[in-house]
């Protein structure tokens, strides 16, 4: 027993050292855009320590013992971006998710929010890329729960395949007759980040499914609207964040829509040009309380042009238009945004469709590319996490960087420079990344 408790020992102190001796790499004269909002601060030299951030300071200044150095050459250096909406496994199909993983990766997008899917395979992803099995970025996932009518929509049983949808842990139908405690607890079972509340819910469930999951240390993630809870419920209810900008407009229904699936689209001739007097009440709850915005502009943008190319489809619940201006009204509230997609760029695009939600928040929502930097870096990480640990360049935060030749904070086009993605300390040169490789897997499943 003693050599075995004296082993144990030996073993832990061996750890213990090693650990003390993860390599440090020096990233000489760059320029830092911290994620905070600041300026770009040129001169910089980046020391990065195993997985961390060991500091920031001026360049030129003794470099570490045993260091690994690498010239900065004048390149810019932000934190990882970060998509706040993603669906990695709705249906499951292994070889399409890790061609996006990979493509997100080396466009340098270091974490995603992973919105409710099939979460054992999302669990498995999480893992892979966790610990470097697979090139891709961190999964934050979150396990759904709405009404029971809900679960007749078919993709809640793609994702529970072998099992019945609205029965298993990570997509929970709720009642008046569900042991929430029980069913939060059950969700955290598998390895969720947060519970994502989706639909055909009255106030009352939203307020309790919340209030038992921030007891048990569950972010809350929901839609805007919930049907027939109203988005003004929903912010009531507590939430953490809240999706999709238009389904804030709901809030001008009358009547409210009673289900997710048999709600009518948005009546735009209650939003005029001029900023909204029926949602201002919910922006500036959400900038009073920190909720974040996650506005998804690019799935209107989308639902416009598949409507301009089939003149006779159903028109999406809302226009672009609409979209971008609350998304603007949400800015000059003061409300925090991120960047979420909620959806792909093209198979043979070489780039994550996060840019694509940047540009938009520039371009039609008035924000200024530092602002679009740090919507898709320090807020996205506040999306996932109330005290996240990566999303901004700190001194013991995650090393996870974007290594860019010009300059991101003049011009978004910039972070189509992208030289190097580190991501928890690990390096990925873009020049490893072939988008040919990828585009068959990259076919929508």
């Amino acid at each position: 027993m003693v050599r075995v408790l004296i082993s144990l020992c030996l073993i832990l102190l061996s750890s213990t050292a090693l650990a003390g001796e993860a390599p440090v790499t020096l990233y000489r004269n760059v320029t830092v855009i911290d994620g905070l909002g600041g300026p770009p601060r040129p001169g910089q030299d980046l020391l990065i320590q195993g997985e961390r951030i060991l500091a920031i300071r001026p360049t030129g200044q003794p470099v570490p013992e045993g260091a690994k150095v690498e010239a900065g050459q004048g390149r810019f250096v932000l934190p990882g971006l970060i998509d706040s909406h993603e669906h990695l496994a709705t249906p499951p199909n292994r070889p399409f998710a890790e061609a996006q993983m990979r493509r997100d990766l080396y466009g340098g997008v270091t974490a995603v929010r992973d919105m409710a899917d099939d979460l054992r395979q999302v669990a498995d992803l999480a893992r892979a890329s966790r610990i470097g099995e697979i090139a891709g970025p961190d999964i934050y996932f979150a396990a759904l729960m709405a009404g029971p009518s809900f679960f007749e929509d078919p993709r809640t049983h793609a994702v529970t395949q072998g099992a019945v949808a609205g029965k298993t842990a990570w997509m929970q139908a709720v009642d008046q007759s569900t042991d929430l405690p029980l069913a939060i607890a059950m969700a955290r079972g598998t390895g969720a980040t947060a519970i994502k509340i989706y639909a055909n819910l009255p106030a009352e469930r939203v307020a309790a499914i919340t209030a038992e999951a921030h007891r048990q240390g569950l972010a809350v993630w929901a839609h805007g609207a919930v049907f027939p809870a109203s988005p003004s419920e929903v912010l009531a209810a507590g939430v953490d964040v809240v999706s999709h900008v238009c389904m804030l407009a709901y809030e001008g229904a009358d009547p409210m829509p009673q289900a997710y699936h048999r709600r009518a689209v948005v009546n735009e001739k209650r939003f005029p040009a001029a900023d909204s007097p029926i949602v201002a009440p919910l922006l500036a709850r959400m900038a009073r309380e920190g909720t974040i915005l996650d506005a998804t502009l690019r799935i209107y943008d989308a639902m416009d042009r598949r409507a301009a190319a089939s003149p006779g489809a159903a028109r999406g619940y809302c226009s672009g238009d609409l979209g971008a201006r609350l998304t603007a009204q949400a800015r000059k509230a003061g409300v925090m945004i991120s960047t979420g997609t909620d959806g792909f760029a093209e198979p043979e695009g070489a780039w994550p469709s996060v840019l694509e939600e940047m540009d938009l928040l520039v371009a039609r929502a008035g924000l200024t590319p530092l602002q679009a930097i740090t919507a898709a870096t320090r807020v996205g990480a506040l999306s996932i996490a109330h005290n996240p640990d990566f999303g901004t360049l700190e001194a013991g935060k995650l090393a996870n960087l974007v290594f860019v030749a010009e300059d991101p904070s003049r011009d978004l086009r910039a972070l189509q420079t992208v030289t190097l993605v580190v991501k928890r300390g690990r390096a990925y040169p873009r020049s490893d990344y072939d988008p040919a490789r990828d585009l068959a897997a990259r076919q929508e499943p």
